[in-house]
């Protein structure tokens, strides 16, 4: 278990990380830019996005031999204690179509524990952050707010998308008209990691996700629940902890219990038509 001191520590290394990507992210954004496809014409990556991991590694590395990096782009290195998963830009497709809802998201977990987060949206200049001291926003102390009542929330979700409807048929259309039909206002708005990051700010109410990677969700994870917020994991519809290795979820502010947002995604994550595939190496 990490102290508070090491906490803190690395929380300042994810944070000079983060910064130092974002403004060179920044400046390249809405510029005319080519990109390639991963996994299918769904998920792409540019040259910006490997270079933000490479600078990112290169810094943890330096601050930190004795580690391990997780990132999306370059899977895994290295076998140290301490393990970062990093997202060197979440909402590629909106940050190569010139939409400004993306971020830089970095996390550090020691002995399976998340101890440090941060995601950074270089656009609006919003730095959320936590270690085990607590979230912040630019500083400040943020706690997570939400409605009580499911009917007047705002559900953040990138559900469902391609790869969904391809996992679990047209149940995922069904599963989508409950959620709106459920909640006051259901939002895409392109990067779950940011999802997170505004739910904990008390922007949102709630969120959820199917087929997520560690790196999606690290950072978010322990800012919203630092924040005050509940996150579940789930794999094949049971709850599993640590949860930022589950590949489905939901989340929600405060004292708030959503029944519909629960249950749907609990449906969703023990029904899967097909195999999920986990994209982390190693």
């Amino acid at each position: 278990m990490s102290t508070f001191i090491e906490s803190s520590q690395l929380l300042d290394i994810a944070r000079k990380a983060a910064l130092t990507v974002g403004e060179p992210l920044r400046m390249a954004f809405r510029t005319p830019m080519d990109y390639e496809y991963k996994r299918d014409l769904h998920d792409i990556v540019t040259i910006h996005d490997r270079a933000s991991e490479e600078r990112i590694r290169s810094i943890i590395f330096s601050e930190i031999p004795d580690s391990t990096f997780v990132g999306e782009e370059g899977g895994k290195e290295g076998d140290g204690a301490v393990v970062w998963y990093v997202d060197p830009i979440d909402g590629t497709s909106n940050f190569a179509s010139g939409i400004a809802h993306w971020c830089v998201s970095i996390a550090a977990a020691v002995e399976g524990e998340l101890v440090a987060g941060v995601i950074f949206d270089p656009i609006a200049g919003n730095l959320f952050s936590a270690d085990l001291g607590g979230a912040r926003l630019n500083d400040v102390p943020i706690m997570c707010r939400a409605r009580v009542d499911e009917g007047k929330a705002v559900l953040l979700t990138g559900f469902p998308n391609a790869r969904h409807v391809r996992d679990v048929g047209d149940r995922a259309f069904g599963a989508q008209a409950e959620l709106l039909d459920s909640c006051h206002a259901v939002r895409n708005l392109g990067s779950g990691a940011l999802h997170l990051a505004h739910l904990a700010a008390g922007w949102a109410d709630a969120t959820m996700g199917l087929s997520t990677n560690p790196w999606d969700v690290a950072a978010g994870i322990l800012i919203l629940r630092q924040a005050g917020g509940r996150f579940v994991g789930l794999d094949n519809g049971r709850m599993l902890e640590p949860a930022f290795l589950a590949p489905d979820y939901f989340a929600h502010g405060g004292e708030a219990a959503y029944p519909t947002l629960e249950r749907v995604t609990y449906a969703l994550s023990a029904r899967e038509a097909a195999p999920k595939q986990r994209e982390i190496a190693g």
